[in-house]
């Protein structure tokens, strides 16, 4: 019985990590979260990432879902001088993959005609410290976001990809956390034995009571 058991806490561990992994630690693409900043990475570059919605949610920042359409500034803080030196160019597009939130740039680039699926574009520009976009949704949806920086007498592809969604209103990993501490729970009960108990208990045949009749009054006892 213990390799069964060996191996259903192998896949349990196995699921938990991945989706730990693709959900926390690795976030939507170019965008991760690290002790709750926000960091865009193109290649080794590094920025504080942050997106307003000024007109609904006053000074609420976020990493990337958003929740309404309407009126958003996406801002990078610079944590590399070498971004404030070059042109940076920020597109954002329909999200037309088919691979959700785990787009990558390899497949955008397979994308036939960027132009017809792109809603904002804004072309290279030098931004010293600073770089602030402003761009008002009018439509709910799944967008992708596309950084590029483009150094000169340097062919090196830098580029950060996020895939987020306006009008964000799911619960985002959230289901399959629970899921996933549900069957942590139901695998312990299962590896100490409990269930095995439980289900022997539950087949003891209770002892049947007999009546018995008899004595002078004609009483009976059961």
């Amino acid at each position: 019985m213990s390799r069964p058991k060996h191996t259903l806490c192998s896949l349990v561990c196995t699921a938990t990590l991945s989706l730990l992994y693709c959900g926390t630690a690795y976030g939507h693409g170019g965008v991760v979260e690290e002790q709750d900043i926000c960091i865009i990475r193109i290649s080794y570059l590094k920025a504080h990432f942050k997106v307003y919605q000024p007109l609904l949610h006053g000074h609420d920042e976020y990493c990337e879902d958003l929740p309404d359409a309407t009126e958003t500034i996406f801002v990078m803080e610079y944590l590399h001088d070498e971004l404030s030196a070059v042109p940076i160019e920020f597109r954002i597009i329909q999200n037309v993959t088919g691979k959700g939130r785990f787009a990558r740039w390899e497949d955008v680039s397979a994308i036939d005609d960027l132009d017809s699926v792109t809603v904002f574009y804004r072309e290279p520009v030098v931004e010293p410290d600073v770089f602030t976009v402003i761009y008002d949704f009018e439509d709910q949806g799944d967008y992708i976001g596309i950084v590029r920086v483009l150094a000169e007498n340097d062919q090196t592809l830098r580029v950060a990809v996020f895939p987020f969604e306006v009008g964000f209103t799911g619960l985002g990993y959230w289901p399959w956390i629970v899921a996933l501490v549900i069957l942590f729970q139901l695998q312990y009960l299962y590896m100490s034995g409990r269930i095995a108990r439980w289900r022997a208990q539950r087949n003891v045949r209770k002892p049947e009571l007999k009546v018995i009749k008899g004595g002078a009054d004609g009483d009976s006892i059961t």
